[in-house]
């Protein structure tokens, strides 16, 4: 029997796409695979078995766990190696220099996320991504197998001459499913699930519902407590109904009970051409998506059907879409039918996993 090991140094064990989506549909290979990540103790939850290193507040902290991680991952004594965060590309050099096979899951294209983030001094970040850069490339040419969340990453990886291949962190199609709410009878709502940033568009959506007759709906955490603070100051906020971090059923609450669903980030370069997951669960909840008016994401929108993009710069323009919605149910019903209908057939997490299993299968032969 193949014997399986992910690692995570910054993800939490139930992370979707780790956990739920890869982890789960690799116990088809491996009934008892092995997922080493931050969690106060070891455990088996749904069959993976969990072994647990100290969480960490600090992002440099991370670094220190190295060593910790890499003695766990020969304890598995697991044939791959599948791993998801670039702190982590030392610990699998060292693995492939073991003689095992390794797999670097890229979820982001880090130098280029690396020039949009607020945390770091401005005039470092260039320097930065070019070490990043130089370091993963180097790095990512000595692994089996490159796995990149979207097409625009594995296509980088390719031109150097990785092996990679695009495994899309699509919705799994049993989790989320059309309301059965009366649209007409639906309440002015739209949502937001996801971190909550300046640079994914928190300032503008506030800004645009208070320019509505609407109410906001608010899922997930602030990325600062300044940032919070300085939001709730705004007039908008009085329609903001901040929900805070939610477990996965009541994602699927908030979703029916909304008319639509806003994904209104900013165009950073790392946003332009990603494929955020809440865009596609928008869509497999049977809801319209507002988005921002980058090219990728008015071809699968406008392409489908499925909603309406607009300036994420522009708090009006994003309230006027919202007002659409709310004073035109039946076509935006129609919208999160065609949303619904693009995910069963080409968005989904289903249809993702058979090239996940069939990659192990060719690693393993």
């Amino acid at each position: 029997m193949v014997k399986i090991c992910h690692l995570t140094s910054a993800h939490p064990p139930y992370d979707i796409r780790i956990f739920h989506k890869e982890c789960q549909t690799l116990r088809q290979l491996d009934p008892e695979l092995t997922l080493i990540a931050q969690n106060p103790t070891d455990e088996v939850i749904a069959s993976i078995q969990i072994r647990a290193f100290p969480p960490l507040k600090k992002r440099w902290q991370r670094l220190t766990n190295l060593k910790n991680i890499y003695e766990l991952a020969l304890q598995t004594q697991a044939q791959i190696y599948h791993f998801h965060d670039p702190d982590l590309v030392l610990v699998g050099l060292m693995l492939k220099h073991q003689g095992k096979v390794v797999i670097y899951d890229i979820h982001e294209d880090v130098p280029r996320q690396t020039l949009a983030k607020e945390y770091i001094p401005q005039l470092l970040r260039p320097r930065l991504a070019n070490c990043l850069e130089i370091t993963e490339n180097f790095a990512a040419k000595r692994f089996d197998a490159l796995i990149t969340a979207t097409p625009h990453i594995r296509d980088r990886f390719q031109k150097i001459g990785g092996r990679s291949i695009d495994i899309n962190n699509y919705p799994i199609l049993s989790e989320l499913y059309p309301s059965k709410i009366n649209w007409l009878k639906k309440k002015p709502i739209v949502c937001y699930i996801g971190g909550i940033s300046q640079l994914r568009g928190i300032t503008e959506m506030v800004e645009a519902i208070g320019q509505t007759n609407g109410q906001l709906l608010l899922a997930g955490r602030f990325e600062t407590v300044q940032q919070r603070q300085q939001t709730m100051g705004m007039s908008g906020w009085s329609r903001v109904q901040e929900l805070g971090y939610l477990p996965r059923e009541e994602v699927a609450q908030t979703l029916a009970k909304s008319m639509a669903g806003l994904v209104v980030l900013r165009p950073a370069i790392n946003y332009l051409d990603a494929l955020p997951v809440k865009m596609f669960e928008y869509m497999a909840a049977g809801i319209p998506v507002i988005a921002s008016n980058f090219p990728l994401w008015q071809n699968i929108i406008e392409g489908n059907h499925c909603g309406l993009c607009v300036d994420p710069l522009n708090p009006q323009a994003i309230a006027q879409a919202i007002q659409w919605i709310f004073d035109h149910p039946r076509e935006a019903e129609q919208m999160g039918q065609n949303g619904r209908k693009a995910v069963e057939e080409k968005y989904n997490w289903e249809t993702e996993a058979k090239k996940l299993l069939a990659l192990y299968q060719e690693l393993l032969t």
